[in-house]
């Protein structure tokens, strides 16, 4: 058994932690937000798609094949957290406007033989209420995450950890975490999982803007997450319980935390109705911002030696990514 420190409880954090603790290590995890449903992490405004497949048209293969791995590995994470309605994988959809195909072919000539092309039949008994003009292509396999619920349920799940909320280490060495109250916290093994908190350690870091809107909209009928391709945007529609539909895809350079700009919100709103027509009279609930931790070449920082694991850099692939790199860090744990 071995006396571990986690500095940074966003999704990758916690996943860890989770693991290790029912591995029988002892875990503290330190962070700064309030409680575990304090949405301060960038993984609470998320949609939570698992997309391998449509990511490797600015990600690549190193993401793809651990976004691939990723989808084998959470169905078992949420079947053991009691919870496996929180994942799903039946599919997702690329869509695009027939004046956008010259778009939508230069992104599926990138994607290689994966996608599917359905016709407006096909398309229509997978999701009939799609406007059906749109021309389609099936992702088999890909699929989603609850990203809120499944944020608590680790932390509700892994009850031999030691939750140190309200507290930020502003320090990380191999062996060792110094708080910013002062305290020096030595253990085994120190992970440092803190985001854009690494700073200045992870000097490349930098912070990308994500912003995303949440509708209700009862009667409205989705079962898979979308992505419309278009010429400047990617924009994405994901269901969620209760009748409500994420809709996002702003990915802006900047460390701006402000609320949701106009531009942003009528560009995703306009698309989203583009697509599904019945969100006319969909309710806008709430518009969130966040910020990404990402490096220069938008990949997964993975650093180990003695006594330390940095895991940084997931950029927009936190959801999609963590559960391999989880993986793969435990072999050095």
């Amino acid at each position: 058994m071995k006396d571990i420190v986690i500095a940074g409880a966003g999704v990758m954090g916690r996943l860890l932690a989770w693991q290790l603790a029912r591995d029988g290590h002892r875990v503290r995890v330190i962070d700064p937000a309030a409680d575990a449903a304090d949405p301060r992490a960038a993984a609470f405004t998320a949609a939570g798609m698992l997309s391998p497949l449509a990511e490797r048209e600015q990600a690549g293969d190193e993401v793809a094949a651990l976004g691939w791995r990723s989808l084998q590995l959470w169905p078992a994470i949420a079947e053991a957290l009691g919870r496996p309605d929180l994942v799903r994988t039946e599919g997702s959809l690329l869509l695009a406007h027939a004046a956008d195909r010259g778009a939508a072919e230069r992104v599926l000539a990138r994607l290689g033989e994966g996608p599917e092309r359905l016709n407006r039949e096909c398309l229509q008994m997978l999701e009939p209420m799609l406007a059906p003009q749109l021309r389609a292509w099936w992702l088999p396999g890909e699929g989603q995450v609850l990203p809120r619920e499944l944020l608590v349920a680790l932390v509700a799940q892994a009850r031999d950890v030691d939750w140190c909320w309200g507290r930020a280490a502003r320090h990380v060495q191999p062996h060792a975490v110094m708080l910013d109250d002062g305290e020096r916290l030595d253990a085994d093994l120190v992970i440092d999982t803190r985001g854009l908190g690494a700073r200045p350690e992870v000097p490349a870091l930098r912070g990308v803007r994500g912003e995303i809107l949440w509708l209700h909209a009862p009667g409205v009928q989705l079962r898979r997450p979308v992505r419309l391709l278009h010429p400047r945007h990617r924009v994405y529609l994901v269901p969620r319980p209760g009748d409500q539909i994420v809709v996002g895809a702003s990915e802006i350079e900047t460390e701006d935390r402000s609320p949701v700009s106009l531009r942003t919100a009528v560009e995703l709103m306009a698309a989203a109705q583009s697509v599904l027509p019945a969100l006319a009279e969909a309710r806008i609930l709430h518009l969130e911002t966040n910020l990404r931790p990402a490096l220069p070449d938008h990949l997964p920082l993975r650093v180990h030696e003695p006594g330390l694991l940095r895991i940084n850099g997931l950029f927009r692939h936190g959801w999609l990514l963590a559960p391999a790199l989880a993986e793969e860090a435990l072999r050095h744990a």
